[in-house]
């Protein structure tokens, strides 16, 4: 990595400036190097909200004395809804953006990694920016993430920073239970899922996790609301996770999470439905276990169609009955969709969901689920009856050494935002 890369810093020296400071400040060490390496006038980063539907400019002030935005001691969080503007342009297309005012420049770069937007760093100059004062941007913005991604297991900071609806108890168990990046690309497939709503409720997951040529992905939908469906949904997440860590197959994650629920069931029974799958990322074969789920939708040449899966009883259902496995056989281009019924029953039903999911079939994996899930709130909200949980993966083939990124993102798959 450059010097211009890390704001006139080596790699080296950036570790050293963020391990001396305390987690809180792992940002500033790094922001208030790059803006004074490029002559900046105000240097500010703001965090995604956990919403998907704003940005939060996170601050500091010493002193105390804050009048506007939410103040935890003498951090400041400033939320800015989305509107179409040029931060929200610079996320979701994952460009570098410059906008002049007044004689001021203010470069916009998205702070990702592997597709996950994470926030944003803005940099104020009094001139036109060069290219390479650019590229020396995009490329602290890219470093900022790491440090972001490391520092944010220290400190409740980041996560109270995004957190803009407080969480029910639910809500905050709930969360633990999802990965901790709901993008991730990589040269043969991107991966994108979304929960809503993200404050409240209780019992819908989703996980993944890549191995060196597998990838492993599921989706859940435990019964019932509220805190009683969350301990349910953690039963069912902890056993497949243990069971998978294991080296467990598809199979006994099924019969793990079944006994899960069967022994240890919170008010003595409960059961969660869920879609297992196991992707060989040198076929393109995905093995499916169906747990009384509904089927995934899969997009290919244009036409959305449901993948008809054998059935499988629900996890926490009867004992000493064996699961059953099938496959399916993913082309380069195609798009699999998995939901729970939140996203198919009461007034989510309104949505054509293939229809929709053509309507799509441009963008950006990230984009599909923000777009869709803002549809199930139009239709269904403010206050939905029940989540609504997606996931949607795009198998490109080629598994190897081939993925080609531009500061934590591949440029190549981005997507223009869409008017709905």
């Amino acid at each position: 990595m450059t010097d211009s890369g890390t704001g006139g810093m080596g790699l080296s020296d950036v570790l050293i400036q963020v391990e001396k400071a305390a987690p809180v400040d792992a940002v500033a060490a790094v922001t208030r190097r790059v803006g004074a390496h490029l002559g900046a006038l105000w240097v500010s980063f703001l965090v995604a909200d956990m919403s998907g539907r704003a940005l939060v400019r996170l601050s500091y002030d010493p002193i105390g004395a804050v009048s506007e935005g939410r103040q935890q001691d003498r951090d400041v969080a400033m939320m800015l809804p989305f509107d179409g503007g040029p931060q929200e342009q610079a996320l979701r297309t994952q460009n570098v953006l410059i906008e002049e005012s007044d004689g001021v420049f203010v470069v916009r770069a998205p702070v990702t990694q592997r597709g996950e937007t994470i926030g944003l760093l803005e940099v104020a100059l009094p001139t036109a920016p060069p290219q390479a004062a650019v590229h020396a941007v995009s490329q602290a913005a890219h470093t900022l993430a790491f440090v972001i991604i490391a520092n944010r297991r220290h400190t409740d900071l980041f996560e109270w920073g995004q957190r803009t609806t407080p969480f029910t108890l639910a809500a905050e168990i709930q969360r633990r239970l999802l990965p901790p990046a709901f993008t991730c690309e990589a040269d043969s497939f991107t991966l994108a899922a979304w929960l809503e709503p993200a404050a409240n409720i209780g019992g819908d997951t989703f996980d993944y996790s890549l191995a060196r040529d597998l990838l492993h992905l599921s989706i859940t939908d435990a019964v019932g609301h509220g805190v009683q469906s969350a301990l349910t949904a953690t039963l069912c997440v902890g056993s497949l996770r243990n069971t998978r860590r294991r080296g467990g197959t598809l199979l006994d994650q099924a019969e793990a999470a079944n006994d899960a629920l069967l022994d240890n069931a919170p008010n003595g029974s409960t059961f969660a439905t869920g879609l297992l799958g196991r992707l060989d990322l040198n076929t393109g074969i995905l093995a499916v276990v169906n747990a009384g789920h509904p089927v995934p939708l899969l997009i290919r040449d244009a036409i959305a169609r449901p993948v008809a899966l054998p059935a499988n009883r629900p996890f926490g259902v009867l004992r000493h009955r064996a699961y059953r496995e099938c496959e399916i056989v993913l082309r380069p281009g195609d798009r699999l969709v998995l939901v729970t019924d939140g996203m198919l029953e009461r007034g989510a039903a309104e949505i054509d969901l293939p229809a929709r999911l053509r309507d799509l079939s441009g963008l950006h994996a990230r984009e599909v689920v923000r777009v869709l899930s803002d549809l199930v709130l139009e239709v269904s909200g403010p206050v939905l009856p029940d989540d609504a949980c997606l996931l949607v993966l795009d198998w490109h083939g080629r598994h190897g050494d081939t993925r080609d990124t531009d500061a934590g993102a591949d440029s190549h798959r981005a997507s223009t935002p869409i008017t709905q």
